[in-house]
């Protein structure tokens, strides 16, 4: 496995709320049997930092902490309300027909296939996910995805519901999409919330690195 630098990329930060660009292959929160993570490496410097949402262990971006339980209330609140709007970039294997479109499937686990998700329109939560063309390479597509709602793996299976998995996505796409990228190309670009504190609105941004 590719050591991760331990360097934290603080994007923003005040005695309240912390933002750091997670690199891509690090986990959000201690796993089972992988303790390191963006969260426990935060604390070593933010002893108090708690994290409010998280991002696929190969997904990179922006990440949102609190620096106390009153603070993280307030964000979660904000989260569960969708009150904190996110923009993602992907590249997405080939061309889709429009340019842009809105996708509603809904989303549950896939139990036997864990942790994969899958679209069920029985059981699966309301799951809705805006998309766009920003490009058209020669064998994909680099696309910008508005998640409505924040089902796990949201952006990952409704990309291959609309028949063009995430380059580099281990879990969902076939092989040769696999092997187009060397890593999962998804990136949390943009996140915009109401700060807690001083109630103005905080724009965050962590350039694409693919």
């Amino acid at each position: 496995m590719t050591q991760i630098p331990k360097h934290l990329s603080i994007i923003y930060a005040d005695s309240h709320v912390l933002a750091l660009s997670k690199p891509s292959g690090l986990l959000s929160v201690p796993g089972r049997i992988e303790k390191d993570c963006l969260e426990t490496r935060a604390q070593e410097r933010f002893e108090s930092a708690r994290i409010v949402h998280r991002l696929d262990m190969e997904t990179s971006g922006i990440l949102l902490m609190a620096l106390s339980a009153n603070i993280h209330r307030t964000l979660s609140k904000q989260f569960e309300n969708r009150e904190i709007s996110k923009t993602y970039i992907a590249r997405i294997a080939g061309h889709p027909r429009k340019n842009q479109g809105e996708i509603n499937l809904p989303i549950r686990c896939d139990w036997p296939n864990r942790p994969k998700q899958m679209v069920d329109h029985d059981q699966g939560k309301p799951s809705q996910t805006v998309w766009e063309i920003i490009d058209r390479e020669e064998n994909a597509s680099r696309v910008k995805l508005t998640p409505i709602t924040g089902r796990s793996h949201q952006l990952r299976v409704h990309m291959l519901a609309l028949g063009h998995p995430i380059l580099g996505d281990v879990l969902y796409a076939p092989p040769d999409i696999i092997a187009a990228a060397p890593r999962l190309q998804l990136h949390a670009e943009k996140l915009s919330f109401t700060h807690p504190q001083t109630e103005e609105t905080v724009n965050l941004y962590d350039p694409c690195p693919f």
